[in-house]
């Protein structure tokens, strides 16, 4: 009887864990892709129940229709207002606004570093797209984190890196370490690999990293000094 209920239990845990990592990664892109969803339609349902009041027909006050709507229509306002920017007069007009959110005290903090940090992770120069390692939690474990600026020691005079480290499977929140620019490791990971890394745990990722510091060059050293 024990002889056939191991091979049994065993077959049993094989196919439970084979249909974990097939469902897991459809699983975990289903609630990237309903929070994205649910959000747009937050945001554009005052829009859409305008629209329902200005044409009067009964479909449009069904609520998965307004659902929908609200998605097309907050999706159709963000292609407005991005096409509006590029154009001269419309930047203008941006520029406008950014200065008078500016000189609001609590909000300008807050628009200042959340537009910066999104300027940071969307731009395209290699320059902003650092993916560094640095040791965190202890010494000895490496955190995947990104390189958003770097600032001198007023007492010493030290580079130092300021190194965003987003959590796993929940980049939204993250921690900002200062830290010593000789302690940050420059890896040769793309933006795309890194964020691959972080949202699957590190199940998707290049079979290979610079993990540690390349050596010191003598000549380069020497001709420092």
């Amino acid at each position: 009887m024990k002889r056939l209920l191991n091979p049994t239990l065993r077959s049993l845990q094989s196919n439970i864990l084979a249909g974990i990592l097939t469902i897991g990664p459809l699983f975990v892109t289903w609630l990237i892709f309903s929070f994205l969803l649910r959000t747009l339609a937050q945001a554009g349902l005052p829009l859409a129940e305008l629209f329902a009041a200005i044409i009067p027909i009964d479909w449009l006050t069904v609520p998965w229709v307004q659902s929908i709507l609200a998605v097309v229509l907050t999706l159709a306002l963000l292609f407005i207002v991005g096409r509006f920017t590029s154009i001269v007069v419309g930047r203008q007009l941006f520029n406008f606004f950014e200065a008078t959110l500016a000189r609001l005290p609590i909000v300008a903090k807050v628009y200042t570093s959340v537009r910066q940090l999104l300027d940071t992770m969307m731009s395209k120069k290699e320059s902003s797209q650092r993916v560094v390692l640095i040791d965190f939690p202890i010494a000895g474990q490496k955190s995947i984190g990104f390189l958003t600026r770097t600032m001198t020691d007023t007492h010493t005079g030290e580079l130092l890196a300021a190194v965003l480290l987003p959590n796993a499977i929940n980049p939204t929140s993250a921690f900002l370490q200062v830290l010593p620019m000789s302690r940050v490791i420059e890896t040769d990971l793309s933006m795309e690999q890194a964020m691959s890394m972080l949202m699957t745990g590190g199940a998707a990722g290049p079979d290979t990293i610079r993990f540690s510091q390349p050596p010191v060059d003598p000549q380069k050293s020497t001709s420092l000094v």
